[in-house]
């Protein structure tokens, strides 16, 4: 009999936040596959779990794609988390998951965090349509053509950013999608968690010049015009 491939979330900030069948899973299982396995051992040292961990990343998913799903045909049931919430979102797991229903193996959800949900939770924009777009490209001409493409969506955006680059985003947001009202959610479930509300031009100014830190979730009112 084949093993499970189980996605489980993690905390995105505050340890307090993992369930109870995430930590039975992390347990049980004989491979916990991680993102980065110096950030995913704190966690399991935390909370006294000893599973063997292996590293899974971007760069190495097609080499140890297939040693894992094979072990998992052996019998072996395995875990894949990310650095913080919910694997596939924003990171390598997605790989893993695709492989492993290609080959008929049993995948299994353990639902917990996500910054994007969180953000959404408590933006006070409309939650019931929305889209998550993750990290937009980097290069400003690609950037500006998918935020070009996402005008006229009615629907509440979120994005993941950069603290680095924020500010450059809330201007082209404004030049493109209009000054529409977001908020900036600021390190979500740590001790400086934030969340900075208002319109793009308000928000800009209440961040001023000062350096902005930390896991940055940016939620965007979407185009009332085709509501």
């Amino acid at each position: 009999m084949s093993g499970t491939l189980y996605v489980v979330s993690t905390p995105i900030g505050n340890l307090e936040d993992i369930t109870l069948r995430a930590l039975r899973i992390l347990k049980e299982v004989s491979i916990i596959a991680a993102e980065d396995t110096r950030h995913t051992q704190k966690l399991l040292s935390h909370f006294d779990i000893h599973t063997t961990l292996t590293s899974y990343h971007d760069f190495n998913k097609e080499e140890k794609t297939p040693v894992l799903l094979s072990k998992m045909a052996e019998g072996a049931s395995i875990a894949i988390v990310s650095d913080a919430g919910t694997p596939t979102l924003s990171d390598p797991g997605f790989y893993l998951i695709r492989e492993a229903i290609r080959a008929g193996l049993p995948v299994s959800p353990i639902p917990g965090p996500a910054a994007a949900l969180a953000a959404l939770s408590v933006s006070g924009l409309p939650p019931d349509r929305f889209v998550f777009e993750g990290f937009l490209p980097k290069k400003k001409g690609a950037r500006a053509r998918r935020l070009e493409q996402l005008k006229p969506d009615p629907r509440t955006l979120i994005f993941y950013e950069s603290p680095f680059r924020i500010v450059g985003l809330l201007e082209e947001i404004k030049t493109i999608l209009g000054d529409r009202p977001v908020v900036v959610a600021r390190e979500i479930t740590k001790m400086f968690e934030e969340f900075i509300r208002g319109s793009v031009t308000e928000v800009l100014e209440k961040i001023g010049k000062k350096t902005v830190k930390g896991e940055i979730t940016l939620v965007v009112g979407g185009n009332r015009e085709e509501n």
